[in-house]
């Protein structure tokens, strides 16, 4: 009777690797929603996706066990509409079950501050006038897997800066209106504003850099980030001098998807910070990388965190 059994026994012992496989088979393709036209963090052009965002999206749709669909979006800043309300609105709307590279503010996350809002560009979209004003859902938001930095950009030849008043004798570029600007003015009541140049938002930062009517330029990494991947030659480089902002980025989805979304996803980004994945990946993607900062949602950069040495 045994020699009858066993190949039954065994039979049964495979089926729940059997019906894990189907479940992953079947399952529903992970829909996530990156910045089309971000590089290095995120970019989709001709079809290929590639970018930080993608590497960390294909992790996470592996460990859920689901194929990765990358969902890329063009966002415009409208009076109607924020970032936060267009990102709910794909969500909301079903383009995407997670967003990558979301600014991690706590007035963005929860309920929405206004009870509909419509999608931005992205594929299949209608004509911005002809969409439909999208119920919002709340907010939640996974754990951050980066902190946005502000770095000082100079040329390979100069001394290191490795603190803000390393530049007081340089005249060190910034554009008005952003934090960069504010840093420079406001740092130890202003001791660096004398050499300050400050350039307008429709400047070429980098043509006053190339001319010399700047000696160093202070502004966000992911701006040179960009610049660099396209001039890979540059003879610009980061300084050792990094500013955190107060700002992580992090995923972003409704509270009413599945819970194991966000467990996987947490997992995921915990992992692949700790066993240096992350670093590895954004290395390979031309993106300066810098872990998330504490708290993980914040209310914003201040001055307090900006100014200190």
């Amino acid at each position: 009777m045994s020699r009858f059994l066993k190949p039954i026994r065994s039979g049964w012992a495979c089926l729940p690797l059997v019906l894990s496989l189907c479940a992953a088979a079947t399952a529903e393709p992970l829909k996530v929603c990156v910045s089309e036209d971000s590089p290095p963090q995120s970019s989709v052009r001709k079809g290929k996706a590639t970018g930080l965002d993608v590497r960390l999206a294909q992790a996470i749709a592996t460990a859920a066990g689901r194929e990765l669909q990358i969902v890329p979006f063009e966002t415009e800043f409208e009076k109607e509409s924020t970032l936060a309300h267009e990102i709910n609105a794909l969500l909301s709307s079903g383009q995407c079950d997670l967003v990558s590279g979301f600014p991690l503010l706590k007035a963005d996350l929860g309920p929405a501050s206004r009870p509909s809002a419509r999608v931005p560009d992205h594929p299949g979209a209608k004509r911005k006038r002809d969409r439909p004003y999208i119920p919002l859902g709340e907010l939640v938001a996974s754990a951050p897997y980066q902190a946005n930095t502000l770095s000082v950009v100079q040329n390979v030849k100069q001394a290191p800066v490795n603190t803000l008043m390393d530049l007081k004798d340089r005249k060190t570029g910034a554009v008005t209106g952003t934090l960069a600007g504010t840093l420079i003015s406001i740092y130890r009541q202003g001791v660096l504003r004398p050499n300050m140049v400050t350039l307008s938002q429709r400047e070429n930062a980098w043509t006053a850099l190339e001319s010399g009517r700047v000696d160093s330029l202070l502004m966000p990494t992911s701006a040179y980030d960009a610049y660099k991947l396209q001039h890979t030659d540059t003879q610009w480089v980061l300084a050792s001098f990094q500013r955190p902002i107060g700002l992580n980025l992090g995923f972003v989805t409704l509270a009413t998807a599945p819970r194991q979304l966000l467990d996987v996803t947490n997992q995921v980004i915990a992992q692949t910070i700790q066993d240096g994945r992350m670093l590895m990946w954004a290395k390979q993607e031309g993106l300066s990388w810098s872990a998330p900062r504490a708290p993980d949602v914040s209310t914003g950069p201040t001055l307090a965190s900006l100014t200190m040495d």
